[in-house]
């Protein structure tokens, strides 16, 4: 094969279990499941997507052997009695007819059984489990406190953890065996057992954890001899030849004496003694932690868990399967070196589920890029169902098809080239329906492209959707200002505003001075384009900025991220007003480029708008470099060298340069307003609608079209 990804995309082989390519869909939980276990068309359409989207291998879920006990989330997949077997079967019939394959990921979630506690049963556990204090409360909202995982149980007593004996294991091993030969009965192609994140296998190979003296605790041998007795029993239980595989962490973080990597490696090599097709290498990270959520399962360094995978393949004869933020060239060498054999993708699948199909067709320009805003894993935190900011599709695969040819194509003018305005754009297009794209400025991307500049991976959002409709027959026009006129001009059958958010900086005491920026003058001044903003900067900046304008550099993202490090038209010392998305992704950016910041939030909560764990790794970095954050200020002065405010009734006083203050987005209806008396079918998207931000607008877009496909 003559490709890029020639060895990513080849044949492989996992025992006697052969695979179209070594693209594999990790296991992440999306709660889709009924509540009482059973597969539900929602879940089956999902995997089936992901299957149709050309991965060679899926591992299910994490699903409860010993359902309902040991279950990690409210909708888990259950293996424990014969009666789930039909729907688990429909699953992998529909998976199967795309021609890939798929494992089920077996598992007792020991200490982290959610809904062991909610129900007050007995939690497994090798030794008893050491208290500790967690700091996640201190990042959630109210509401999202109210939801949250449920850690108290019946009476408010907390978990019932017990201890388990030598009896007790060995009926959990042969537990995971009945759970196995469900798993092949129902069409599965092997089995995962998954002995990392904190789970009840995990428990005994972590020394954190176990702290037994039997034959189960001690060595590295002693520790792993659970999860060996429960290989063997898998394997002795199934047909030869049913793959058997193994997950492992190589690393505990924040946790002392937890798992680390000569553990994990001592441990692989015992499980391929065991009988064990493949190791699939994965890492924790402690959850009383925010941060350690994105240090592990979903590392956030890209490729931050190669060097594992690369450990433990030096150690074992079997493939071994890489995790953790790995792009497909990073694979195609790691694999060509032999420092793994298959390549694990998770939130890179949730994003495009035809991910591996668009890399076989060298379409590599058409990924929908995952934008590692977190969201998909901050539903599960809250016990809801797993969704997806940049696909609106995902958890909806089983809804009619949306991109189905439409009967009668319209002419759509859509006005506003953001994440909204581009995505109803690619969306009407693939129908069939005649659009028109308007956008006022020379590039396309709107408020987005500012929050590529402050966050990387939002600017390869706007590339793509920018490269999507450019393939398709969409007529687009920038530099463009819409008004009744070159609308009616056009004479379109509808209509959508995507024109964003307008921002009115509240009624600060002190606003109006020179120092002090709103966010649509900041995001001018750094791209050179608001003459009143410009205006309030000195002259050497006021040319510094006019050069990089007339010689088109502030037009790049990238560049300007990088040239920002160097010199910026913003002043060393900085109070951003406005604790929500904006503000902190722009402390963020500030912090980067050695700027001293504080953060004042008039409200109880920062960042709201931001997913769980991404706020988490936001406000875990800010403090870590020294940001000041307070939140509940109240009566906020801006004189000209410092900003005044009350704190807990005390008055305070913070020195700075430069205020910028990021609040006040409303959504904007000027231009619905002035075309409501043409009688035309006006639409809104995105922020102008309700300020929604990225994952607002992309839904938008689809439910737009919905709605425009039920009309006549």
């Amino acid at each position: 094969m003559s490709h890029r990804y020639h060895h990513l995309l080849s044949p492989g082989r996992i025992g006697d279990l052969e695979l179209r390519n070594r693209i594999v869909m990790a296991a992440m939980g999306t709660n889709f499941a009924a509540p009482d276990g059973h597969c539900t068309e929602q879940l089956v359409a999902y995997y089936e997507a992901r299957a149709r989207g050309g991965a060679g291998l899926l591992v299910l879920e994490t699903s409860a052997a010993f359902w309902p006990s040991g279950a990690s989330m409210p909708n888990t997949i259950a293996f424990s009695d014969d009666r789930f077997i039909p729907g688990l079967a429909e699953l992998t019939h529909r998976v199967h007819q795309h021609g890939a394959r798929i494992v089920a990921q077996l598992n007792h979630s020991g200490k982290m059984a959610q809904e062991d506690t909610v129900a007050g049963r007995p939690i497994p556990v090798p030794s008893p489990v050491k208290p500790s204090r967690s700091d996640m409360f201190n990042v959630l909202t109210r509401d999202e406190a109210a939801t949250f995982i449920k850690g108290a149980g019946p009476g408010g007593r907390g978990p019932n953890y017990v201890e388990m004996t030598a009896d007790d294991i060995a009926a959990v091993v042969a537990g995971f065996a009945r759970a196995a030969v469900r798993a092949r009965d129902a069409g599965f192609d092997g089995v995962e057992l998954h002995a990392g994140h904190g789970y009840l296998l995990a428990n005994f190979l972590s020394p954190y954890t176990n702290r037994r003296t039997d034959q189960y605790g001690g060595s590295v041998a002693n520790r792993a001899r659970f999860l060996l007795q429960t290989i063997a029993a898998v394997r002795a239980a199934t047909a030869p030849g049913f793959p058997v595989l193994v997950r492992l962490d190589a690393h505990e973080y924040r946790i002392d004496n937890g798992i680390r990597l000569a553990d994990c490696i001592a441990t692989a090599s015992l499980c391929e003694q065991a009988g064990a097709d493949a190791i699939d290498v994965s890492a924790y990270g402690n959850i009383a932690h925010a941060i350690a959520f994105t240090e592990a399962p979903l590392v956030h360094e890209a490729g931050g868990f190669i060097p594992f995978a690369k450990a433990v393949k030096q150690a074992v004869t079997i493939p071994v399967i890489a995790v953790g933020r790995i792009e497909p060239d990073a694979a195609e060498r790691g694999i060509d070196a032999g420092h793994f054999d298959f390549l694990a993708m998770g939130r890179k699948l949730l994003a495009d589920p035809e991910l591996p199909n668009k890399l076989s067709a060298q379409q590599e320009k058409l990924i929908t890029p995952c934008i590692y805003c977190y969201i998909c894993v901050s539903q599960i935190f809250i016990n809801k169902p797993v969704c997806c900011a940049v696909n609106h599709n995902t958890g909806r695969e089983h809804e009619a098809d949306i991109l189905a040819t439409t009967a009668v194509p319209k002419t759509i003018l859509v006005i506003g080239g953001g994440p909204g305005g581009m995505e109803s754009a690619r969306l009407l297009a693939e129908k069939g329906h005649r659009v028109h794209l308007w956008e006022k400025e020379a590039d396309l991307g709107g408020t987005a492209r500012i929050a590529g500049l402050a966050y990387a991976p939002n600017e390869k959002l706007v590339h793509y959707l920018a490269e999507a409709i450019r393939r398709l027959p969409v007529s687009i026009r920038l530099r463009t200002t819409a008004n009744r006129e070159n609308i009616a001009a056009l004479q379109p059958d509808h209509v959508i505003l995507a024109t964003g958010a307008l921002r009115v900086a509240p009624d600060i005491v002190g606003r109006a001075q020179r120092h002090v920026f709103d966010g649509d003058e900041l995001r001018g001044i750094l791209f050179g384009n608001n003459a009143g903003a410009m205006a309030k900067l000195s002259l050497p900046r006021r040319l510094v900025l006019l050069a990089g304008r007339y010689s088109q550099l502030l037009r790049h993202i990238a560049l300007m991220r990088v040239l920002s490090r160097l010199w910026m038209p913003v002043s060393k010392n900085v109070v951003i007003i406005g604790g929500g998305l904006v503000g902190l992704e722009l402390a963020e950016y500030l912090v980067e480029r050695k700027r001293t910041v504080t953060v004042l939030e008039p409200g109880p909560a920062f960042g709201p708008e931001l997913s769980i764990v991404r706020r988490a790794r936001v406000l875990h970095q800010l403090e870590a470099h020294g940001t000041a954050l307070h939140p509940s200020v109240e009566d906020i002065h801006i004189g000209r060298r410092a900003v005044t405010f009350s704190l807990a009734g005390e008055r305070q006083v913070k020195a700075c340069d430069q205020v910028i203050i990021a609040m006040g987005a409303q959504p904007d209806n000027q231009l619905s307003n002035q075309l409501a008396a043409t009688g035309a079918q006006i639409h809104r998207v995105g922020d102008c609608r309700r300020v929604g931000y990225i994952d607002g607008a992309i839904l938008d877009a689809r439910k737009l079209v919905q709605q425009l496909d039920a009309m006549p």
